[in-house]
């Protein structure tokens, strides 16, 4: 059986590369357009994999014709697809990126096939779930299969990592389920009410969402680095320096080296800092998926900056 069940969402991603983001009713022309595979779900299973980790993911796709060859490329990672099912009737998910100057970006996304993804296949892949070492899950499938999964691993005592991403609305019976909760500073505002201007505001935010019920909270706060927050203490790792290309997916890629590094018995800390590297090499790249690092490079990577 595969240590890290990756249950989440794909997407077809349509990227456009301008010079600058549009205001709005701006027209931003001499854009560059490509399209690649993404989803936070599948961007988290490709980053677990190349990193290194044994990696199953549970996820629908539509009857569309980017269907296959998305699923074939993940075959190409070593991702155990078994449990990627195919919809009829409906498009696999989709999404726009703008990306402008810095690497900063819009996205919207249709979920498509992604919401096809309903309890009834969490029954389907329990077994999957109980031979797990670790879970990873986000937030673009729907609530109550999020929910649903949660509560299936945690009554099989399997690690749960959720990265609460998109920021959307969970009761917090569902955070103190969970082992590891993964939020950037737009999902950490939301969650705690709190702006993350200063290392203190952040600290008093990572607080609020352990009274929320969550037991480890880390907040990546891109080139701030990252904060790791339990009940008995507060670290902060710093973040390694680079220019940034395209954050597009940095976050998923920090979830999905963060897993690996956990199923290797590394201590969070050192899996945090192993984590930022892979998440690091990202942004120097376009796309999310394409732009996740294989674990020849983050190891060089490090050692390049020993």
């Amino acid at each position: 059986m595969n240590e890290i069940l990756v249950i989440g969402s794909s997407n077809i991603d349509m990227i456009m590369k301008m010079d600058h983001l549009p205001q709005t009713g701006e027209t931003v022309t001499d854009a560059v357009l490509s399209q690649v595979y993404g989803g936070k779900g599948a961007n988290q299973a490709v980053a677990a994999a190349r990193s290194g980790g044994d990696v199953a993911f549970v996820n629908c796709v539509g009857d569309d014709a980017n269907a296959k060859p998305m699923v074939d490329n993940y075959k190409l990672d070593g991702i155990n697809t078994e449990y990627v099912f195919r919809e009829t009737g409906i498009a696999t998910g989709t999404a726009l990126i703008m990306i402008g100057d810095q690497g900063n970006n819009y996205i919207s996304v249709a979920p498509g096939a992604n919401y096809r993804l309903t309890p009834g296949y969490i029954d389907t892949v329990e077994k999957l779930i109980q031979n797990s070492e670790i879970i990873l899950l986000q937030y673009e499938i729907l609530p109550e299969t999020l929910a649903y999964a949660i509560q299936k691993a945690h009554g099989y005592h399997v690690k749960i990592i959720l990265n609460l991403a998109p920021a959307r609305e969970i009761d917090n019976s569902l955070l103190s389920l969970v082992d590891i909760l993964v939020v950037n500073e737009i999902e950490a505002e939301y969650l705690s009410g709190y702006q993350l201007r200063t290392d203190e505001e952040v600290g008093s935010a990572a607080q609020k969402i352990l009274e929320k019920g969550a037991n480890t909270v880390i907040i990546t706060l891109g080139s701030r680095g990252s904060w790791i927050a339990t009940k008995n203490e507060a670290i902060k790792i710093p973040a390694y320096s680079v220019e940034a290309v395209d954050v597009t997916g940095a976050g998923d890629v920090f979830c999905g080296c963060l897993a690996t590094a956990l199923t290797e018995g590394r201590d969070l800390k050192n899996s945090v800092t192993f984590a930022s590297a892979g998440a690091a090499l990202s942004v120097t790249r376009i796309g999310a998926q394409p732009s996740a690092p294989f674990r020849k490079e983050i190891n060089e990577f490090i050692n390049s900056r020993l």
